[in-house]
């Protein structure tokens, strides 16, 4: 019903910046909650950021004061601008979206195919 076209990823120097972009179609309902959630080699799959409608947000502690999540609505379009890119935060990066879930509740059901963030001199 909900499927979540990812953009954005790439290669960038530690320091850099990088704009992830998620924009989900397929459905006429409101997404009530979108996010991030990356899993890098070795590791587990984790949040890194969700958005709820209005605006509230809940990030990682690893990534908070670096990175800001940001939604339109209008555009059923979820945002990650992530800023002062560590070698850290390279990961598979996967968008998510849920439809009637609370923010801090388990993932959606809907994901993204996942893109590539490789942080490295």
């Amino acid at each position: 019903q909900v499927q979540l076209v990812e953009s954005g990823g790439g290669l960038v120097q530690p320091g850099g910046s990088l704009r992830l972009s998620c924009a989900a179609s397929g459905t006429m309902l409101r997404i009530n909650i979108m996010g991030w959630y990356r899993q890098a080699p070795g590791k587990e799959r984790e949040l890194v950021a969700r958005i709820g409608s209005v605006g509230t947000t809940r990030y990682a502690d690893s990534v908070r004061g670096r990175f800001t999540i940001s939604r339109d609505n209008a555009k059923n379009t979820v945002y990650l601008q992530m800023n002062s890119l560590k070698t850290e935060d390279t990961a598979v990066y996967f968008c998510n979206a849920d439809v009637y879930g609370t923010l801090f509740g388990r993932p959606g059901d809907y994901w993204g195919q996942g893109t590539q963030v490789t942080v490295s001199s």
